[in-house]
This record gives C-alpha cells, structure tokens and sequence, in this order.
C-alpha cells in the first residue's frame, strides 16, 4: 500500500470517470491525489468511475491515491468498497457524508486501507470526537464545507468558523493529525484562496483539498512555516536539548513538551521549502 508524507499539505481532487485527468492529477505535485467517485461523478457514470479507478489502483501510482466513496450509507457505497479497497495502489478511503461512530466502524470492518471522514452536517460536527476515536483505522477528520453550509443555513463564511474548530479539536482530543481545510470553490481566486488558508492556520488546520492544480502552490506556501517560525523553532528544539524538564527560552518564555512537539513538526515541515 502506498504510503503518505508524514504531513501531507496539498489533497487534489479528480473526478474517476475522467482518467485523463486523474493521469495530470497524479504529475501535480499534489500530496495526495483523491479519486471522487461520489460528487464529481454523474449517476450514469458512477460504474465507469468504479471501474477506471479500480484499474488505476491495481499498481501503486507514484503518488498516494485515497478514493472518496459515495455515501457510506448509500446504495452505491458497498460497490465501491468491494471494486477498490483490496487493491495495492489505494493509500486510504475518504467517507462522505459521516455523521456517527457507528458508520465507520461498520466500515473499517469490512474494508483494510486507512479511512478519512468527512463531516459534513450539524449532527456529524456535534458527534465530531465520537467519530474521531471510533475506530483504529480512522486516521483522520475534515468538514465538507458545501454541505455545511447549507445544512446550517450560513449565510457568511465566518459562520463556519464554531464548527470548524470543534472538529479541530475533537480531531487533536483522538489523538489524529490536524485536519486539512474544504476545498476553495473558485479557482480563479487565488488571493482569497490564499487569504483563507492562512485563517485557516489560525484555527488549527494543517492543509487543505484543492479542485485544481494551480491551487496547489498557493496552499503549500501558506501552510509551510515562515523565517521567523522557523527561527523560533529551532531556538524551541535546542533548548529543549539542552535541558531538562520545563524551561525559559531567552526572551523569558516557558517551553514544555507540547511546544517542543509543536516545534518539532515545524522543523519537518520546513523541509519541504
């Protein structure tokens, strides 16, 4: 099975009954590239999808693929397990349309490869922890913003902001890797797009889905650390060397071993610059 970076930054989209572009997909740079069967995918096409991407998957691609299913609790959810979980190439399964435990558990027990949930209703971010630790297999949490937003009746991109750090927090209290940002909708806004990542950073996440590729390098420059983050993370991992127990950095902070793990993780990311 195909592997992850330790903290993939880029997840891109495309659609699986359109195998050349999930071809241009994979030579992206993206992190990860996510095969949908579910949304970007016509019903009259849904078999097609399955199947294309059931033979994409029969090799390992040269960059992680996860399969976003259809609706676990659908009709067509059961088909795609069967066509593409067993399959050498697949890195993980993304699960839409998640609103309990029980949903991925029933899941991860009839499928092997690592499983994402997407949150995409009032009751699935208010069962947020419960979906979080349901299961060993589930290796990660992340808000369908789209959905959200209309379940919720949000009017402004703010009223998201509740709801998306419940699931950072219940993703961080099961012990999971920070969640990666919904998808930017216009991809010809770049600025806002930029914008909205580093708010986005703010709260929490680490990441985020793009639906194009010439999203991919505005994503990865606001998420990687900056001169100055990464100054103060050296001087963290130093003293953190040096001594012993809590200690004072120069300036008079205190450091323990939360901070020095945060510091950690901004080191590994600056190695992607």
């Amino acid at each position: 099975m195909t592997g992850t970076a330790p903290f993939p930054l880029t997840w891109l989209y495309a659609p699986g009954d359109r195998p050349h572009v999930v071809a241009k997909a994979l030579g992206s740079g993206a992190d990860v590239v996510v095969v949908d069967l579910e949304d970007a995918v016509a019903p009259e096409r849904k078999e097609y999808a399955r199947a294309a991407t059931a033979e994409l998957l029969t090799e390992p691609p040269p960059v992680p693929v996860h399969v976003r299913v259809n609706a676990v609790d659908g009709p067509l959810a059961g088909q795609d397990l069967d066509a593409v979980a067993p399959l050498p190439g697949l890195a993980g399964l993304r699960l839409p349309k998640v609103s309990s435990a029980g949903q991925v558990v029933r899941v991860a027990e009839r499928a092997g490869p690592p499983l994402y949930a997407l949150l995409e209703t009032a009751l699935a971010v208010e069962h947020a922890y419960a979906i979080a630790s349901a299961h060993p297999s589930l290796r990660g949490v992340s808000i369908g913003e789209a959905d959200l937003r209309a379940d919720l009746g949000v009017r402004n991109d703010g009223g998201l902001d509740w709801s998306r750090a419940r699931v950072v927090v219940a993703a961080r209290a099961a012990g999971l890797a920070p969640p990666t940002q919904s998808v930017h909708p216009d991809i010809r806004d770049l600025e806002g797009l930029a914008a909205s990542c580093a708010h986005g950073r703010t709260l929490g996440f680490l990441g985020r889905a793009a639906i194009h590729p010439r999203q991919l390098p505005i994503i990865e420059r606001a998420y990687l650390p900056t001169d100055r983050e990464l100054e103060e993370a050296e001087t963290i991992v130093k003293a953190a060397t040096t001594q012993q127990g809590a200690q004072a950095l120069p300036d008079g902070r205190f450091i323990d071993a939360a901070v020095v793990a945060a510091a950690q993780r901004t080191l590994t990311l600056a190695r992607r610059r």
